[in-house]
């Protein structure tokens, strides 16, 4: 018997725990013919499964805070709002609008949707049932290029939480060390590309299986990882997990927030209030009191408990990814046009897309509250 077979047989949530999405949560890159009606019809199937799931629900209404009571039910916009994965710490932000009744008193009826492993973000949004989604910057500007009508217009985090997990005792130290090692991760995925160019290095890939069993087995393990999420169960099974951010590489995008063309051209008031509602929620579930949110998630998700969540919230703030690091002029819900130009121009150089994007194509800046359109630059 293996060590990776006897450490499953002995704790099989090792594999189990937490699948991931592998377009919306790691980013991995690929063409897909999200108008094709095979795509949509796989859509529709698993969306009748997926509300199905244990441990997972997408109610609104009497679970949520009622706020001040300003807007009535027949007046407030209805907006879908889709998550890249089941509910968790890294969208507490918007689960605390939605607790606390933010959201409400901006004049919205705002439904938090649970994605998860199956359709993507794409697919979703071609099947007509999202009208704001979040996705990773790079990734975002991939999907405009592939023809996908979406909009970047704000950002829940300033720096993705995508990570290389090793082991304390490993050599790999600096993004460097990877260079001639064997990594588990999502083939495709953008980051790949630039540490590759980036540091002159060439490393192999195994394709990620959404689990931590092998790293657990091996202490020359490497692969692919949230550092708000993995660390956290390598820590609970005895492991000592270091992480290296992406972001720290130079490879920084904006965890973002879609919204479709069309949506953002008939309901522009509902897409501000919705950006200014979800930053006050970040700012309040990060610096002030999460258990609103941290109550609302657990209820529509079973499996997250309080502690992971604390977890999640505590490595947020050490890396400071939700805020960004204010000497850098950086803030809860800003995006920048010198950071988009640059990491358009990225994709180019990495040959991910084909040219150069005017940044009207893929960015509107005109959403943000007031003081982050200043910050945001020219």
């Amino acid at each position: 018997m293996s060590s990776t077979t006897a450490l499953l047989r002995a704790s099989p949530s090792l594999f189990l725990k937490r699948p991931f999405s592998i377009m919306c949560r790691f980013g991995e890159r690929r063409a897909i013919d999200w108008r094709s009606r095979t795509c949509l019809a796989a859509v529709v199937l698993a969306a009748v499964v997926g509300c199905s799931k244990t441990g997972t629900n997408t109610g609104t209404g009497a679970e949520t805070g009622q706020g001040s009571g300003n807007a009535t039910a027949k007046s407030l916009v209805k907006l879908r709002f889709r998550t890249d994965w089941y509910p968790q710490a890294e969208h507490g932000g918007f689960y605390q609008a939605l607790a606390k009744g933010y959201y409400r008193d901006a004049g919205l009826d705002v439904d938090i949707i649970p994605g998860g492993p199956g359709p993507t973000m794409p697919q979703w949004i071609a099947a007509g049932t999202t009208d704001l989604a979040m996705e990773a910057s790079d990734g975002a500007i991939v999907f405009v290029n592939q023809g996908l009508p979406v909009v970047i217009v704000g950002a829940y985090m300033e720096h993705d939480p995508q990570g290389i997990l090793v082991h304390d005792e490993s050599p790999v130290r600096r993004f460097e060390d990877l260079n001639g090692r064997t990594i588990m991760a999502i083939p495709g995925s953008n980051w790949i590309d630039y540490i590759k160019a980036r540091y002159h290095i060439d490393f192999r890939l195994i394709p990620g299986n959404y689990g931590i069993a092998q790293f657990m087995a091996d202490q020359n393990f490497i692969q692919q990882c949230f550092v708000t999420d993995e660390p956290y169960f390598v820590s609970r099974n005895g492991g000592h997990p270091r992480t290296m951010l992406i972001a720290d590489s130079g490879f920084n995008p904006y965890r973002s927030i879609l919204s479709t063309r069309s949506f953002a051209r008939d309901h522009p008031d509902a897409v501000r209030a919705f950006l200014a509602a979800s930053i006050r929620g970040w700012d309040e579930f990060m610096n002030g009191d999460p258990s609103p949110a941290k109550a609302l998630i657990a209820k529509r998700n079973e499996q997250m408990s309080g502690e992971f969540m604390d977890y999640s919230i505590r490595a947020m703030r050490e890396r400071r990814l939700v805020a960004g690091k204010s000497d850098l002029g950086e803030r809860t819900g800003l995006i920048t046009r010198k950071r988009m130009r640059e990491m358009a121009a990225l994709l180019v150089q990495l040959k991910i897309i084909p040219g150069p994007m005017p940044l009207d194509r893929f960015v509107s800046f005109e959403f943000l509250p007031p003081e982050l359109k200043v910050a945001a630059g020219d």
